[in-house]
């Protein structure tokens, strides 16, 4: 009798293993769709060594799988009963890895009442160009209305490793913001903390200090930095920030300068000093960066306007003027790059060009010199609250411009840096709920062309839709920050 239940017992497991283990065999229903997944993934190129894309299936089953194929020579399956799929990262490293410049083919396959249903496999190009390993960003409540619980963090893109560089825990809630690297370098870097503890923290192969980079004569510290290619620089631009608040305007938040300009500090000597030509009252100079060579400093500018009666007038140009790194001086003119600003000009010709009367702003130029890739709003400063923000390139050699339109969406994009590489670009998105924004990558061929973006992957495809906090200001770095949040700390309360 026992040996009876036993058996019995032991027929029920198997069964329900089995069950639990089926998977489709070529009596499946195809289904002339693809899937509904979150996050959506389709038609992208993306790097051989990025982590895993996990996704969420929601469609109705009783249970899922997915195969992942190339050239059904080499593949693996991922099984799922909550349509959550987890991709072994052991599996996906292995495949991507084996497989730079081919195409992968995912497969989505549902148990339904009916039987095993297939999507339409979802495609996606191996680049033979490898990401940046770590992805720096600034997480903060999306409205800014507080920022007493804020870090800056370090995400390594080959796994799902997330770090504190510095959380304001430490600081006794200190503001913190405008991280930036030199050339992606982790051990060169800097960022400001405000209200307490006040002061612009650099980072100097290996050696922090704090520094307070507030020149006699200017309108404030240090605000949006660059540094230039020999690190010996960073171009600061110095503001006076103000924010207003709408009840009817899609756009519900406006940050916008009462005064803006340029100045250059030197980190060697810890020493400021500006040019009359981009510290002008006649102009609003903001947004500065440098081309790759250190020959020019790029930046934004716009007419002076009364603030904040004319905020919705007033739209920046895209600048330069010539940098001597020798003697650490500036050029005796200054040249206009792209205007749009005038409605009454010439539209530039161009693929998708918005047309003129437009701000531009955040120029980002390519690691390789060929390419700037800039905001462009109606009007402002500060596109990130701006639902028309669009992410646009210009050709500096032959000067055409279009609208990045691959990546685009109905809502605001800002906040874009190259990887080291000039291969893969990153930017902030609103696209996912219109509130919160999150990190896009894309990749950028050798033809000046961006693919279909992917958002940064987490190991819980349900991620996003619970997480209520903003990526602000990503920026690719090659390597881990190795010092500790603590030491951090310790320089900042100095």
């Amino acid at each position: 009798m026992k040996i009876i239940k036993y058996s019995f017992f032991s027929t029920i497991v198997l069964t329900l293993l089995l069950l639990s283990c089926s998977k489709p065999g070529n009596d499946f229903i195809s289904v002339e769709q693809p899937a509904d997944i979150h996050p959506f993934y389709t038609g992208t190129v993306i790097p051989y060594n990025i982590a895993p894309l996990n996704f969420m299936i929601r469609e109705n089953g009783s249970q899922f799988m997915v195969r992942f194929a190339v050239a059904e020579k080499d593949s693996f399956d991922v099984s799922s009963r909550s349509g959550k799929i987890f991709i072994p990262e052991s599996k996906w490293k292995k495949l991507l890895g084996a497989h730079r410049g081919e195409q992968m083919d995912v497969s989505i396959y549902v148990k339904k009442a009916s039987g095993w249903e297939r999507y339409l496999p979802l495609q996606f190009t191996i680049a033979n160009e490898p990401i940046d390993p770590w992805l720096a960003y600034r997480l903060i409540e999306p409205g800014y209305e507080t920022w007493n619980r804020m870090g800056i963090y370090q995400r390594c893109l080959e796994n799902f490793d997330e770090k504190p560089i510095l959380s304001n825990n430490l600081t006794d809630g200190s503001c913190m913001n405008c991280h930036s690297f030199c050339k992606n370098d982790p051990k060169r870097m800097l960022f400001h903390v405000r209200k307490q503890h006040a002061g612009t923290i650099f980072v100097k192969d290996g050696q922090v200090s704090k520094v307070n980079t507030k020149v006699p004569g200017m309108i404030s510290a240090g605000v949006y930095p660059r540094w230039h290619p020999d690190g010996r620089y960073v171009a600061f631009s110095v503001n006076t920030t103000s924010q207003k608040f709408h009840t009817t305007d899609k756009n519900k938040i406006e940050v916008y300068d009462e005064a803006s300009d340029l100045m250059l500090f030197d980190t060697q000597n810890n020493t400021g000093s500006t040019n009359e030509l981009i510290c002008s009252k006649a102009y609003f100079e903001t947004f500065p960066e440098w081309s790759p060579d250190g020959k020019y400093l790029y930046f934004c500018s716009a007419k002076a306007r009364p603030m904040p009666q004319e905020y919705d007038s007033l739209r920046y140009d895209l600048m330069r003027i010539a940098f001597d790194a020798s003697t650490g001086s500036f050029g005796n003119k200054i040249d206009t790059v792209l205007s749009l600003s005038d409605p009454s000009q010439t539209l530039p010709t161009g693929e998708g060009v918005a047309g003129t009367g437009k701000s531009i702003t955040l120029a980002r130029i390519s690691p390789d010199g060929k390419y700037v890739v800039f905001c462009m709003t109606d009007y402002g400063t500060f596109p990130v609250w701006h639902h028309e923000s669009d992410l646009y390139i210009m050709n500096l050699e032959t000067k055409e411009i279009r609208n990045m339109s691959a990546i685009n969406s109905d809502q605001s994009e800002s906040y874009h840096s190259w990887s080291s590489n000039g291969r893969w670009l990153v930017f902030g998105s609103h696209r996912m709920d219109g509130s919160f924004n999150r990190p896009y990558i894309c990749y950028f061929d050798t033809e000046g062309n961006a693919h279909a973006p992917f958002v940064l992957p987490q190991k819980d495809p349900l991620f996003y839709d619970f997480f209520i906090k903003s990526f602000n200001v990503p920026e690719f770095i090659t390597g881990e920050v190795t010092i500790s949040p603590q030491d951090f700390a310790k320089v900042v309360k100095k």
